[in-house]
């Protein structure tokens, strides 16, 4: 058997990317770019995320879309993938961008790349090859039609929700033992993550960020400061990674064990925060802190209907919140966060943001994660997180409903 048959084998047996989909999500992309860029005349899809959501595949390739043609995706490494995973109808090889230039043309003046993510040396290198003059981003038309989950989405994140569900709440309480430490329980949830299915990484839009699952901490460890725009905290390894836990915090009876990770299934995520208490009883104003958290988590949930904006969610919350009922909410100190969820799909940091400014009432099929959380002085970050589905109905929750707090004694 060659290579190339052995490939196909493999291409064979994948869950492809159904060509309607992929026909829906240009159609929407170029809908979308009619109403907010009028004047567009092509768009070059290069991150591997829209690469992926665009055409079912990941490569070192670029997805040329221009407005009154069919989009044509030109793949460097490796084509014989591309086209064993995707039903994408037009996929060709290149050697360097000289061959899509020599096929496509010169390209009109303006083109729409993704500015929050491709780097000023590729895009003047495109420059070069394909002629145009200037560019204009296209992240918040991506954001926006990305946050809308079809169906089939849909049902990939319910299996990721199920998933993580499953792990957090029924194999990780039976990981914890006393004396182990921070890096050693990230490295068994990993394996237990990765045996029931879990991608391998957690992915984020956010510029330069590095995380292998998420926070993974043991008591005040939770408070401690990092870089990532979140209300917990890690100790770390050290300043070279942050977000990862620590090889010298060891568990011992009395922690909060604060576990906050993504899941993901054939590229869709959840994100779920849940709190363990080991070896004994937590003081009862942490826990009373926790349960207020849960009430916020609640009303939030009820509220995740179409036709209500993020921005009126975020607001009606955070007038009921006192300091001196809910001290350090979603933060520690000075470090607190301003939203209170975030929409999730392909990336755990997705479109629309529970927050001051986001205004676009929400739609039936958008999924956000919802986490109030508060830093306990002595104990660590307390609270809840749970990935939604917004519905008619009100936020239907498909990463388990346990409470956390979980008793490990």
């Amino acid at each position: 058997m060659t290579l190339q048959d052995k490939i196909q084998k493999v291409g064979s047996m994948m869950t492809k990317v159904p060509l309607t989909e992929l026909e829906q999500r240009l159609r929407r992309f170029r809908e979308a770019m009619d109403d907010r860029e009028p004047d567009w005349g092509m768009a070059l899809i290069i991150s591997k995320i829209n690469q992926f959501y665009f055409t079912g595949t990941m490569q070192d390739g670029i997805l040329f879309i221009p407005r009154d043609k069919d989009a044509v995706y030109y793949v460097r490494r490796s084509h014989a993938r591309a086209e064993d995973e995707s039903l994408f109808p037009d996929i060709r090889p290149m050697e360097s961008y000289r061959d899509a230039a020599a096929s496509l043309g010169r390209l009109p003046e303006t083109v729409h790349i993704e500015a929050e993510s491709v780097p000023f040396g590729m895009c003047s290198r495109l420059k070069k090859y394909f002629g145009f003059e200037t560019v204009k981003g296209m992240d918040a038309v991506l954001a926006r039609i990305r946050s809308v989950k079809s169906a089939y989405e849909l049902d990939l994140m319910i299996k990721a929700g199920d998933m993580h569900r499953r792990v957090m709440e029924e194999r990780v309480p039976r990981l914890f033992r006393e004396g182990m430490t921070e890096a050693e329980l990230t490295a068994e949830i990993f394996r237990v993550l990765v045996e029931e299915g879990h991608q391998g990484i957690a992915r984020f839009s956010m510029f330069d960020t590095e995380i292998l699952l998420g926070h993974i901490a043991f008591g005040e460890s939770s408070l401690y400061p990092t870089y990532f725009n979140g209300p917990g905290g890690n100790y770390g390894l050290g300043p070279e990674m942050q977000l990862m836990g620590n090889r010298e915090r060891k568990l011992t009876a009395g922690d909060l064990i604060f576990i906050d990770t993504g899941c993901g299934y054939k590229g869709y995520q959840s994100d779920k925060t849940m709190t363990y208490v080991f070896g004994r009883p937590l003081p009862a104003h942490a826990v009373e802190i926790h349960k207020k958290c849960l009430e916020i988590q609640a009303r939030i949930a009820e509220m995740l209907r179409p036709g209500t904006a993020p921005s009126y969610i975020y607001e009606t919350i955070m007038k009921d919140i006192n300091e001196n009922d809910l001290p350090n909410f979603m933060g520690y100190g000075t470090r607190r966060v301003r939203f209170l969820g975030h929409g999730i799909g392909l990336q755990v940091d997705e479109m629309p943001v529970i927050a001051k400014g986001f205004d676009e009432p929400l739609e039936e099929g958008m999924v956000l994660a919802v986490e109030p959380k508060a830093g306990v002085k002595g104990v660590g970050m307390v609270g809840i997180e749970n990935t939604f589905l917004v519905t008619p109905g009100g936020g239907k929750c498909i990463t388990g409903n346990h409470p956390g707090l979980m008793e490990i004694f």
